[in-house]
C-alpha cells in the first residue's frame, strides 16, 4: 500500500500539523500520516463522486481523516490546514489548483508538491508567489523516479535530500535520455532546430551532463 513515493511525501510533513491531501485517490497518504502519528488531522479531497466514495470507504475507520468532495482547494477555508499536499498531477493542473484558492494557499505554512511533469513550471510558480523551496527529494516507485518539492515561506538553509539521494545519478541520466529523444525529433525540422525551445533543451542537456 505504501510505496517509496508516498513515504517521501510523508517525510516532509511537519509533525503535529493539519494536512490537506488534494486528489487523495484511495487515501493511502492520509492513512499513513495518521497511523504514523505525524499528522494531527488530514482532510482528504476528491473531485469526482466515484473516487470520493472509494476514498470514504477506505478511511472509514480513521476518525482523524475527513473526506470532502470538491474541486481542489475550494472545499477548504483559509487557515484550516497547515500543510497542502498535491501529488500525482501535472504541473499545469497543480498550478491551477493553487491559483484558484489563493487565500487557502496564503494561510498554509507548507506546500508538498509531486508533479508528474512541468516541474520547471512549479518552481517558477513558487518563486513568483513568495514560496521558497525548503527541500527536495527523489523517490522510485514502479520503475519511475518522482520529484518531490517541499516549499515554505522562510525555510532554514540546508542540504536538500535530493542532492544526497542514491537515485540522483539515475534520475539525471533518465532525464538526459528523454530530452535527447525530444531533440532528435526536433532535428528533423529546420524550423524546430532554429527555435528557442530547441536551444533551451540543448542547454538543459548540457547542464544535466555536467551534474551526472
Amino acid at each position: 500500500m505504501i510505496d517509496n513515493r508516498i513515504k517521501a511525501i510523508e517525510n516532509f510533513v511537519q509533525s503535529g500539523c493539519v494536512v490537506a491531501d488534494i486528489g487523495a485517490d484511495h487515501g493511502y497518504l492520509a492513512i499513513e500520516l495518521i497511523k504514523s502519528g505525524r499528522a494531527a488531522k488530514v482532510i482528504a479531497t476528491e473531485k469526482n463522486l466515484h473516487p470520493f466514495e472509494a476514498l470514504s470507504k477506505n478511511i472509514s475507520g480513521f476518525n482523524r481523516i475527513e473526506a470532502r468532495l470538491g474541486d481542489g482547494l475550494q472545499v477548504l477555508s483559509a487557515g484550516e490546514v497547515d500543510t497542502i499536499c498535491i501529488a500525482g498531477m501535472g504541473g499545469a493542473l497543480i498550478e491551477k489548483i493553487l491559483d484558484d484558492s489563493p487565500e487557502v494557499v496564503k494561510s498554509a505554512r507548507q506546500l508538498i508538491l509531486q508533479p508528474m511533469n512541468g516541474v520547471k513550471k512549479i518552481r517558477k510558480w513558487l518563486a513568483e508567489n513568495d514560496w521558497a523551496i525548503a527541500d527536495e527529494d527523489l523517490a522510485e516507485a514502479g520503475g519511475i523516479i518522482y520529484e518531490i518539492i517541499c516549499a515554505e515561506r522562510n525555510p532554514a538553509p540546508k542540504v536538500f535530500k535530493r542532492e544526497t539521494s542514491p537515485l540522483l545519478v539515475k534520475f539525471l541520466a533518465q532525464r538526459v535520455e528523454k530530452l535527447e529523444k525530444v531533440l532528435s525529433e526536433m532535428k528533423k525540422s529546420s524550423e524546430a532546430r532554429q527555435s528557442e525551445k530547441f536551444l533551451a533543451i540543448q542547454a538543459e542537456i548540457d547542464e544535466l551532463r555536467c551534474l551526472c
